[in-house]
């Protein structure tokens, strides 16, 4: 303002002079302009503030949710203050969990039992742990310790604040972080993965959209590009009215959320990054930093799981390795290959209950043979996740005993003396007929193993039966989809869209889980296997197994590590009992709910032809 604010109280002072009018806006308007023509603040600078608001936000509700523990409120007010204060959590998780992973899992982590690399064990905390306490009824015997939650929480919130702080913003690493988010909700959010028991992942699923789009305000997209801008727009409104809409939880429909709304979402974010000009990340990952959804062809990398870059496959190198798989030269007796226990039209798998050992004569080595589709999609290997790298799991196999009983300077020898192999190690390999290269040579196989294009995955990405006219998918199978990732509870272990234990977003670790399998078909105790424990020899693992895909599934059976289940039928109905708690076993550290799902028949048989028809 140009002139003074005169106080009420004061005669104003007599004036013997009165400026032109025009005199008077032609000054205002030279604010105006220098107003505008002042600096902006940068979009990465209003979101950082629009983040801190957020961050204060969750404060603001923890605060009150301690205070209505402490202060002895009613159950009912106690679940309201918690429902809020997860609704605060979620819509700042695109960037906490994006900047501080670890401190976002020790806030919002699993009430399980962990395990870090020095296979010590952590204790859960966060708000699942709170959440267990509150729900479905509150007791005033569970205050002391849910006040002990909301303390570690307070300050496991502000950690993240401080820790954002420290980070450096960049419009680049905002629309990864978005899109990241959107993947999150699919993978996550939707299947109720961090509300097992107050089944607000609804609610949830709109305060984390709710994030991502007022962040979005923070950018000029509708200068650069209005009709992408109103498209965006159009496509949160969407997805918000289909979640308020949809108060069942059960009966979600998560097939078309994730085709009709997630996926638009997560397209135009891309979309809008390349229109307002920001650099998307080309760094080598696992899922690709340009992915518009994790159902588009080739966004997972098979490569990523290498020791270093020189072992990732070429074609060379596969078409050499698959000779060396079919070739008894590698085995001890020169009568085994790799595909005897993966023979590729059983999916590769072999229809053993436990394959059969070296020599045969009934013997069986201790596991079912798992199939190798898209084994390169996983962080681990083996059952007990005992090794890392697929080099590693192929020299295993070739000298343990009871599989390939061979020897690897052997078989080297035997190659180099071959000169078909001789030849073509020269070919691919600079070195030649080395261990590291036959090893590497078997695991490029198995890296070029890999298949994601299944019905369901065309059908959401829009796809149709262009031969018959005929939908993707029937409706059972639909039916079947919207229980594995709901009320089955499927997708909180097999995570879509790879449905194995390769934890999403960010597809960087790949989990073990301890679900009970009983040693016979009466189910009457559990199967002895230790499983991990051997390797980590920490209770917590103790008959824990790593999660395996469920794709391919129709053709893989026997199931389970020890092949004690011939059909999907009793896979289903195993998991609809809760496992090995739900059949009695007193398993103190099964992962897996022990609660029976309580499955419908229709929902049965919809899971069955879901999964055959992955």
């Amino acid at each position: 303002m140009l002139t003074t604010p005169v106080s009420s109280t004061t005669k104003p002072a007599k004036q013997p002079f009165r400026r032109p009018a025009i005199i008077l806006f032609g000054l205002t308007l030279a604010a105006v302009v220098l107003w505008l023509s002042r600096p902006q603040p940068v979009p990465v600078v209003k979101v950082r503030a629009m983040y801190e608001s957020q961050q204060t936000a969750l404060d603001s509700a923890l605060v009150q949710l301690e205070r209505s523990v402490q202060t002895n409120q009613p159950g009912p007010a106690i679940q309201t203050a918690f429902r809020e204060a997860r609704i605060a959590y979620k819509q700042s998780e695109w960037l906490t969990a994006y900047y501080s992973p670890l401190t976002t899992k020790t806030l919002n982590g699993a009430n399980i039992l962990t395990v870090d690399d020095d296979y010590r064990t952590i204790e859960p905390q966060g708000f699942q742990v709170l959440e267990e306490l509150i729900f479905p009824e509150y007791s005033p015997d569970n205050r002391a310790d849910a006040l002990q939650q909301l303390a570690m929480m307070r300050v496991n919130a502000k950690r993240l604040r401080q820790l954002a702080d420290g980070n450096t913003f960049t419009d680049s690493h905002v629309f990864d972080a978005l899109r990241l988010q959107i993947f999150r909700i699919v993978t996550m959010g939707i299947t109720g993965f961090d509300s097992p028991v107050a089944f607000q992942s609804l609610p949830e699923t709109v305060a984390a959209l709710e994030g991502i789009r007022v962040q979005l305000t923070n950018y000029p997209l509708t200068d650069k590009n209005a009709d992408l801008a109103t498209k965006l727009d159009r496509a949160f409104t969407g997805a918000i009215a289909m979640l308020q809409t949809s108060r069942d939880f059960d009966r979600f429909d998560r097939l078309t959320f994730i085709r009709d709304h997630a996926n638009p979402i997560g397209s135009l974010l891309l979309d809008a990054q390349n229109a307002l000009g920001i650099t998307v990340f080309s760094e080598s990952r696992f899922l690709s930093p340009s992915a518009r959804t994790l159902n588009q062809a080739g966004v997972f990398d098979p490569n990523f799981f290498v020791n270093y870059a020189e072992q990732r496959t070429t074609p060379d190198k596969i078409a050499l390795g698959k000779m060396l798989f079919y070739d008894p030269i590698l085995s001890g007796n020169s009568q085994r290959t790799c595909a005897t226990c993966h023979q590729p039209d059983r999916d590769f798998t072999d229809g053993e209950t436990k394959s059969l050992a070296t020599g045969f004569g009934g013997r069986r080595i201790a596991r079912n043979s798992p199939t190798l589709w898209n084994t390169a999609l996983q962080a681990v290997q083996f059952a007990d996740s005992r090794v890392v790298f697929l080099e590693d799991q192929a020299s295993d196999v070739i000298e343990n005993h009871d599989e390939m009983h061979g020897s690897l300077p052997d078989a080297v020898k035997a190659l180099a003396a071959n000169p078909r192999y001789a030849a073509l190690f020269a070919k691919t390999y600079k070195t030649g007929v080395t261990e590291p290269n036959l090893k590497n040579a078997i695991a490029s196989y198995m890296r070029s193993l890999v298949s994601l294009d299944s019905r369901l995955d065309k059908h959401l990405r829009g796809e149709n039966d262009q031969v018959g006219r005929k939908a993707m998918l029937s409706d059972e199978e639909k039916l079947g989809f919207n229980v594995f990732m709901g009320k089955g509870k499927c997708a909180t272990c097999h995570f879509f869209p790879l449905f194995n234990g390769t934890v999403p977003p960010a597809f960087q670790e790949t989990e073990s889980e301890v679900i009970g399998t009983p040693a016979t078909r009466d189910e009457k105790q559990v199967d002895s296997d230790p499983g991990k424990f051997v390797i980590t020899k920490n209770a917590v693992h103790q008959y824990a197994f790593k999660t395996p895909t469920v794709r391919f599934a129709g053709k893989t059976a026997p199931y389970m590590h020890n092949g004690v289940y011939r059909t999907l039928e009793e896979v289903v109905d195993f998991y609809n009992k809760g496992g090995g708690n739900g059949l009695g076993f007193a398993l103190d550290n099964q992962t897996l709910p022990f609660d029976k799902l309580s499955l419908t028949d229709p929902e049965k048989r919809g899971l069955v032809a879901f999964m055959k028809g992955l």
